[in-house]
């Protein structure tokens, strides 16, 4: 058994400490993919501070179409690996969709996405919206406010269109959870029809994310979810108006991953660990002295070859602040996190929350037990190879030991309920008891039928 080969069967011990040389890699040219947003910050910044040239790996990253195509892309062995949603690697692992064993040494973020709607829709909600001492809109803004505005469509005969990014995607199940708590039906999955709109007051489909604010205009869609810079591209347009960011409905939430293919980590272990070692240190710098380098951050990711969005609409959400309204800018430090918090450790509890929405929706049809969840995390989010890694840079004196979990056994203290939109806390430990207390969704042993859950 190799060492790599120990590592992805078991989870419950941590590697010993690396020597601090460089590492004699399988593999040092690397490609990698990812998609023009700005949580992919971590791949321009190491490749552009040098971090992973300094682990001997030369790297090239190329933009991506979509979230298929980069799956792909990496299943089939065109990309090295790949900026990734954190629901894809789990979907593909289960099988929902693209079969094919993806895991994880890397979280890539919490935070970073925000729902946008029309200026239209934006009008018709505002008299349902509390207002502050300022006469500002008072947040978070529930999607009870969206509730009569969506019966008033549909009274007209309109469909209430909205747009996420892809059906495991961050954006749809936020996007989902947000209507839910505000006691919209955002639709079901199930075996036979995987739209997601049996029974949906609201129709969610797929959009890329740097086509979000081209479709609103167009009037295809009425609103979205999608991580920046295309909710700050609604405002800076004049075509639209965030109503939340995914801090304010749940409070430092997980969002991309790197992800590879089980058989690379396999077969390049020592390459694994320089590659998530140089992402660690891009996290490190991009949060460091109080986001002091997110400037140049900016300047980086507005170049044609990573983001490619305005400098000034990148800036309006990744240095601290968030602009709702046109003139509506509010202190939002942690909008975009890349270390803090331990944002780049893979917990498992993140990977179950993934899990729970896909069986709450119907893309996991039948109910799985409590061990089922753990299990499935377990096989696709690696800390041990994040901790091997992190030790590796603590002893070239490059990281600070006391900024790593290293007792952690992979799940973090449940969210307690303050921080979550629908005030409904969140324990990785117990998935089930989670489902049962949500009001909308599956639970317990029930299925989607045709158009109706049984059960």
């Amino acid at each position: 058994m190799t060492r790599l080969t120990a590592i992805l069967a078991t989870t419950t011990c941590l590697a010993a400490p690396a020597a601090a040389e460089m590492l004699p890699l399988e593999k040092d040219e690397l490609t990698f993919g990812f998609i023009k947003l700005t949580d992919m910050a971590p791949l321009a910044v190491a490749y552009e501070q040098g971090y992973f040239f300094d682990e001997g790996l030369f790297v090239t990253l190329e933009a991506q179409a979509n979230w298929k195509v980069l799956l792909d892309g990496v299943i089939d062995g065109q990309l090295d690996g790949a900026h990734m949603l954190a629901g894809q690697p789990l979907a593909a692992t289960i099988g929902y969709g693209t079969e094919a064993h993806i895991v994880t040494p890397f979280s890539m973020d919490l935070n970073g996405n925000g729902i946008t709607v029309s200026n239209e829709v934006w009008e018709a909600m505002k008299p349902n919206i509390p207002t502050d001492a300022e006469g500002r809109p008072q947040h978070p803004i529930s999607a009870a406010a969206l509730k009569p505005v969506i019966e008033q469509y549909r009274a007209e005969g309109k469909s209430f269109n909205m747009g996420m990014v892809f059906p495991v995607s961050t954006h749809n199940y936020e996007l989902r959870y947000w209507l839910a708590a505000g006691g919209i039906a955002p639709g079901y999955y199930s075996e036979q029809n995987t739209t997601g709109q049996i029974g949906a007051e609201a129709l969610l489909s797929v959009t890329p994310p740097p086509q979000m604010p081209a479709t609103l205009e167009a009037g295809t869609i009425y609103g979205y979810a999608v991580g920046e810079p295309w909710n700050q591209q609604a405002v800076a347009m004049g075509i639209g108006v965030p109503v939340i960011t995914d801090y304010e409905l749940w409070k430092n939430n997980p969002e991309k991953v790197f992800g590879l293919t089980a058989e690379f980590v396999e077969e390049n272990p020592n390459t694994t660990l320089a590659v998530t070692k140089a992402l660690i240190r891009a996290a490190m710098w991009l949060d460091e002295n109080d986001n002091a380098n997110r400037a140049q951050a900016v300047e980086i990711l507005s170049r044609p070859d990573y983001v490619g969005a305005d400098a000034g609409v990148i800036a309006a959400s990744m240095t601290g602040t968030f602009e709702y309204e046109k003139g509506d800018v509010r202190e939002v430090p942690d909008f975009n996190t890349f270390f803090r918090h331990h944002a780049t450790y893979p917990f498992y509890s993140d990977a179950v929350w993934y899990l729970t929405q896909m069986r709450r929706w119907g893309q996991i049809a039948a109910a799985r037990p409590n061990s089922w969840y753990d299990e499935v995390a377990r096989s696709v989010y690696k800390p041990e190879i994040y901790l091997e890694a992190a030790r590796m840079l603590v002893d070239e004196g490059l990281a600070d030991e006391a900024d790593f979990p290293w007792d952690s056994d992979g799940y973090k203290a449940p969210t307690p309920a303050a921080d979550i939109i629908d005030g409904i806390p969140y324990d990785g430990r117990a998935p089930n008891a989670y489902l049962d207390s949500l009001p909308i969704g599956l639970k317990g042993d029930q299925r989607v039928v045709g158009s109706e859950i049984q059960g």
